[in-house]
């Protein structure tokens, strides 16, 4: 019985985090379309901008979180082949500035404990890539039937290798 209980929450776990996924890219895409709304019209006062940034760091910064959430989310409701692909390589970028942002110009107060949450924000970016990457969720999502079949058919080959193959 606990078995079965210990499944059946995994299976919706892992069932929900497609969701989970959405809700994060539409809060990603509302936050870069409120951001550069901000950068390009200064009146418009939301408190998104970090004064501490460069202007080209903050073009890039909302530019950046506004195209990794609307990728996901166009390429999820289309069914693009290359969104998981599209997505981690946007998680890289966003792991980049937030280095960037957080070495060179202190964000998140500054000191040694903002460290913390860019090291929250890597093991985040980590754990959605290796799910976008490697789950059957997604491949299912993302690839048709025969193109499911067609990769099964392949032994001997990683996944991952046979999905950079089709690129």
């Amino acid at each position: 019985m606990i078995e079965f209980i210990g499944e059946f929450v995994k299976s919706q776990v892992v069932n929900s985090l497609p969701y989970l996924l959405l809700l994060i890219s539409a809060v990603l895409t509302g936050w870069g379309v409120l951001g550069l709304l901000e950068y390009f019209f200064p009146s418009v006062v939301l408190g998104l901008q970090n004064e501490k940034f460069p202007a080209g760091l903050q073009f890039l910064h909302f530019f950046s979180i506004l195209v990794t959430g609307a990728i996901f989310i166009v390429g999820y409701f289309t069914r693009w082949r290359h969104t998981p692909f599209a997505t981690v390589v946007m998680y890289a970028v966003l792991a980049t500035l937030c280095f960037i942002e957080t070495v060179d110009f202190e964000a998140f107060g500054g000191g040694p404990t903002r460290f913390i949450p860019m090291v929250l924000e890597y093991i985040a970016y980590l754990g959605f890539s290796a799910y976008l990457l490697r789950s059957s969720t997604m491949r299912h999502h993302f690839w048709s039937g025969s193109e499911m079949a067609e990769r099964g058919a392949k032994s001997g080959e990683s996944g991952l290798k046979q999905a950079l193959d089709r690129i």
